[in-house]
């Protein structure tokens, strides 16, 4: 699971780093709107979609609008219709216009996640293996893809570079073989995990005592003769290259896990819009 704290450090940096860009000395247009007039607004979904990013958008505008009300008719995890109000908000007409953007930005890009994370575990059909992530996130967003892959129902892999180790070809190379590159992983205090891309080196991953392992690229037949070799030794995780129509045949073959980069970095924003349909002062 994500840590709490860190993600809600994450959650206060990508605020700022999205106001920054967007608002720097001043929004110009609001300005046209007198300081004190108060706005009611909705926010649309456009499209099916499994809603997430509440408390991203809810930060942006209350930066700009301590007192802003809020509220939800869905919740993250949540599947949203075509043309749902989820979200109505009263609060400062300037503040709303201000922030709309970047909150619909971090609304739509983390429930475009969260969609593609559902679409792949519904696709599991029953079977008992794990949909997870990677670390192919959108600069900046790690935190927040990682979030949202928990609300689409699929699992965390770890953050980054320093929670847990992954010994790739290139690793393999450099340390001198499978045997050489998992025997410098002795006394790891966080997962390992090595990479293989045929069954020599999956065997040698084996003997060398691998507890989880990466088949990169692995065609179904190849996947089934490496359950069976492995027979239970090692946890094992299909990656490279998945689709989602290949995911049941993957998955039927007992693999436990399941890795797809395309769920954070193949989105397309789910459409979402705010309207503002009240105005006073």
């Amino acid at each position: 699971m994500l840590d709490q704290y860190a993600l809600a450090q994450a959650i206060q940096r990508n605020v700022s780093d999205a106001l920054q860009e967007d608002v720097g000395n001043g929004d110009l247009t609001a300005q046209l709107i007198p300081a004190s007039a108060q706005a009611h607004a909705r926010v649309i979904s456009r499209e099916t979609a499994v809603l997430c990013g509440k408390v991203w958008f809810e930060t942006c505008f209350r930066r700009l609008d301590e007192q802003i009300e809020m509220i939800w008719h869905a919740q993250d995890g949540d599947i949203l219709a075509a043309d749902q109000v989820f979200c109505e908000m009263q609060g400062n007409a300037r503040a709303i216009l201000t922030a709309e953007r970047a909150g619909l930005n971090f609304l739509q890009t983390l429930s475009a996640t969260a969609t593609q994370a559902r679409q792949y575990v519904t696709a599991l059909a029953g079977a008992a293996s794990l949909i997870m992530d990677t670390r192919k996130t959108l600069p900046g967003l790690r935190m927040a893809q990682k979030y949202a892959v928990l609300m689409g129902g699929g699992s965390n892999q770890r953050i980054g570079l320093f929670d847990g180790i992954l010994i790739k070809e290139n690793h393999i190379a450099a340390a001198g073989g499978v045997s050489a590159a998992l025997a410098a992983t002795r006394n790891a205090t966080v997962p390992v995990q090595i990479e293989v891309e045929n069954m020599d080196e999956l065997a040698s991953a084996l003997d060398a005592g691998a507890r989880l392992i990466l088949l990169d690229n692995f065609n179904i037949a190849q996947l089934y003769t490496a359950v069976a070799l492995t027979a239970g030794r090692a946890v094992l995780e299909a990656s490279g290259g998945i689709a989602l129509a290949d995911i049941p045949q993957i998955a039927a073959t007992g693999v436990q896990r399941i890795s797809i980069g395309g769920m954070t970095k193949h989105i397309r924003a789910i459409d979402l819009s705010l309207r503002i349909d009240a105005l006073h002062a």
